[in-house]
């Protein structure tokens, strides 16, 4: 992303966050500025988290899978 480029997006945000009336969206926003997680989000995860992950790309891998749309015909006609 060039300078120009990193400007106008600093500008657009700074824009968008002053509209925002969403004080749901501004407690996330906040929470974000104030993190200070510097380790991998993997590592934070609970045992049970990543079985679950390790089990869904298991899954991929043997084509255990369907496509989204499947999945929302699926869910739609129940």
């Amino acid at each position: 992303m060039s300078v120009a480029e990193i400007e106008e997006t600093r500008a657009s945000l700074i824009a968008w966050i002053e509209g925002l009336s969403d004080s749901g969206m501004l407690t996330v926003l906040d929470s974000l500025r104030n993190s200070n997680f510097d380790g991998d989000w993997w590592d934070s995860l609970s045992d049970s988290q990543t079985k679950h992950i390790n089990e869904g790309i298991e899954d991929e891998e043997n084509g255990r899978v369907i496509s989204s749309e499947a999945f929302w015909k699926n869910l739609k006609n129940g």
